[in-house]
């Protein structure tokens, strides 16, 4: 479930991938992407993601061990 917070980043994403003209299926994966990370770390305002870079790595570094992501898409997302 995407909270209003949510709901602005996610906005801000996209007006930002379209300003860079990416595709529409970047923009859908990203955002894809950017909900999973906000869920995984129960983030609830813009202060959560404050210490992002280890919080990045904690979130790949499940991707990778317990739930078999490929090197490909972690690569993708990092």
């Amino acid at each position: 479930m995407v909270k209003k917070s949510d709901s602005k980043l996610l906005e801000e994403t996209k007006n930002i991938i379209r300003l860079k003209h990416y595709s529409i299926h970047t923009e859908r994966s990203y955002c894809e992407w950017i909900k999973r990370y906000i869920f995984f770390h129960n983030i609830k305002n813009r202060d959560d993601l404050n210490n992002g870079e280890s919080k990045i790595e904690v979130f790949l570094t499940d991707l990778a061990v317990n739930k078999n992501v490929s090197p490909s898409t972690q690569n993708r997302t990092s």
